[in-house]
């Protein structure tokens, strides 16, 4: 199942893009602010080979620079494999094969038609609400949150993806709250504010796309809104 939330104005996103890093960083923390606030990747997505033996936090497992992307109706395309080897024989020009949760993915930004001839296809989530940037780059993380950890409230400059492998987890932007579990999938346009919380009794480990503008960095801070805490209520 596949969820989309409605694109809200993209008025003043780019205001001080300027003074902020290109590196990504959604900040999390744990909502009951207790010891565990600092655990995991210390409040930031970080790359994977900077991991150390963390388990919970937000890893960058790969990036791709996909320049301009046609208008066509783009899906984010996700594939597993037995191996790298099997995966990389069948990369597109805008695959990206990635190490995650114990197995080869093969993520692609393709039509809704592309197909693999190998692959176990997981799911298709789209399609993609692009704006009109130059050029776009693709990252992909895996998130694994505790019950309750929650990020910062922040933006994107163009769509962000998910499909939570196992757990739960819940999107807080104005227009409301999303909860998606396990074997879902949903989506989000850029502009929007939002802040995510594992919500369930399980750990939420998810992947993780976020499709941005090139010339700017993937994650901005929304200090304009103030979520109501939709997402700790039942």
């Amino acid at each position: 199942m596949h969820i989309l939330l409605p694109t809200a104005a993209f008025a003043a996103l780019l205001l001080s893009t300027t003074t902020l890093a290109q590196q990504p960083g959604v900040h999390l923390s744990h909502a009951s602010g207790d010891a565990g606030e600092h655990e995991g990747t210390g409040g930031m997505c970080v790359p994977a080979e900077s991991r150390a033996g963390r388990k919970e936090g937000c890893f960058v497992i790969g990036t791709m620079s996909l320049g301009k992307l046609p208008d066509i109706g783009l899906y984010w395309h996700i594939d597993r494999y037995p191996n790298r080897a099997a995966a990389e024989k069948e990369q597109s020009a805008r695959s990206t094969v990635v190490e995650a949760y114990g197995s080869i993915w093969m993520f692609s930004i393709a039509d809704k038609s592309f197909l693999t001839s190998h692959g176990e296809h997981v799911d298709s989530v789209g399609p993609l609400p692009l704006g009109s940037a130059v050029s776009y780059t693709a990252w992909y993380m895996e998130a694994t949150f505790a019950p309750g950890m929650k990020s910062a409230v922040h933006r994107h400059t163009g769509p962000e993806a998910w499909y939570v492998l196992s757990g739960e987890q819940c999107l807080e932007t104005p227009s409301g709250k999303t909860v998606i579990g396990t074997g879902q999938s949903g989506l989000v346009p850029g502009g929007p504010p939002m802040m995510l919380t594992a919500t369930g009794t399980g750990e939420r480990h998810s992947l993780v796309l976020i499709l941005g503008d090139s010339s700017l960095p993937n994650v901005l801070p929304a200090n304009d809104w103030r979520p109501k805490g939709l997402c700790l209520s039942p």
